[in-house]
């Protein structure tokens, strides 16, 4: 069963890093549970399963600013799994739809919610150096990267450094000032962003209602709907959502975005998900019965 569940996350995982970042979320929480899952486990990756089959037709569209701005947003939710550890969140946009997501487990024990942001931002840093000095490899200067954060704390120990650390904080390993590094040589920059606007909250805990729909419209670059979308909603969505490079796209511009893959591979988890939730079910009525036949032994 544990192998069947972790082939399952795995095909999740695949479409999440490709067109699917919406439930990105929901994937990293289930990767952290193919070892051992239990029937809620079972019913989380069904959800998320269902999910994706009542939205199908949502697609993934990317726009890129003149000016090539990195805009960051990495944020950090506190002690949040079991063994008390946090988790990372972020992602990268160049104007409209997000390019790259992150959420992951923090490899490290926090004491405080600001620690954890110093964490989270460090575990993006290799990316947020690393696409900018791509994208000049390739000839497209970036006239500005941003990380934006909602913990002014965190953020004056970034800029600073030692100098604005205080008891609380001294422990923090040497390391995690690496970001202050690149702030003095003018690599990046920091900035606050309200925790109300922090996209990256998306990738650190399940979202749910407007919130959830409001920042999905912007990391799918999809045009907003009012209430939870019927199919004929999707249908109106996915034609007018906007290509790279254009105002306005065809459904076969819209399929070429996320791909007749993005349905295969739907129903195909959806296959699965049925057929080991069956198996799954026959496997704990037989234990049961076994259970109980050798309780009526003598």
């Amino acid at each position: 069963q544990a192998d069947e569940f972790h082939h399952i996350v795995m095909q999740l995982f695949y479409l999440c890093k490709r067109v699917r970042i919406d439930i990105h979320t929901a994937v990293a929480f289930l990767t952290t549970r193919v070892t051992k899952p239990d029937k809620d486990d079972w019913n989380k990756l069904t959800r998320v399963v269902r999910y994706l089959r009542a939205n199908k037709d949502l697609s993934l569209t990317l726009e890129a600013n003149p000016n090539i701005v990195l805009q960051w947003w990495v944020d950090a939710s506190f002690a949040v799994h079991p063994e008390m550890r946090s988790h990372t969140g972020a992602v990268l946009s160049l104007g409209k739809g997000g390019v790259y997501s992150m959420s992951t487990r923090q490899k490290i024990n926090t004491k405080s919610s600001t620690e954890a942001e110093l964490v989270g931002v460090d575990d993006a840093m290799s990316l947020i150096i690393w696409t900018k000095n791509f994208l000049e490899a390739q000839g497209y200067h970036a006239s500005d990267n941003v990380v934006y954060q909602d913990n002014q704390s965190a953020m004056l120990l970034e800029r600073n450094g030692r100098a604005s650390s205080g008891k609380r904080t001294r422990h923090i390993d040497i390391r995690y000032f690496f970001v202050t590094d690149r702030i003095n040589q003018k690599q990046m920059r920091v900035e606050y962003c309200p925790t109300e606007e922090m996209i990256a909250d998306f990738f650190t805990k399940p979202l749910q209602g407007s919130l959830f729909r409001k920042f999905r419209t912007f990391l799918l670059n999809a045009r907003p709907v009012n209430s939870f979308p019927t199919n004929d909603a999707l249908d109106r969505t996915a034609k007018t959502q906007e290509c790279v490079g254009t105002s306005s796209s065809s459904d076969d511009d819209v399929k070429i975005v996320s791909g007749s893959s993005t349905d295969r591979i739907v129903e195909d988890v959806a296959s699965s998900t049925n057929e080991a939730r069956h198996h799954h079910s026959d496997v704990v009525n037989w234990t049961l019965v076994a259970r109980n036949n050798r309780k009526a032994k003598p």
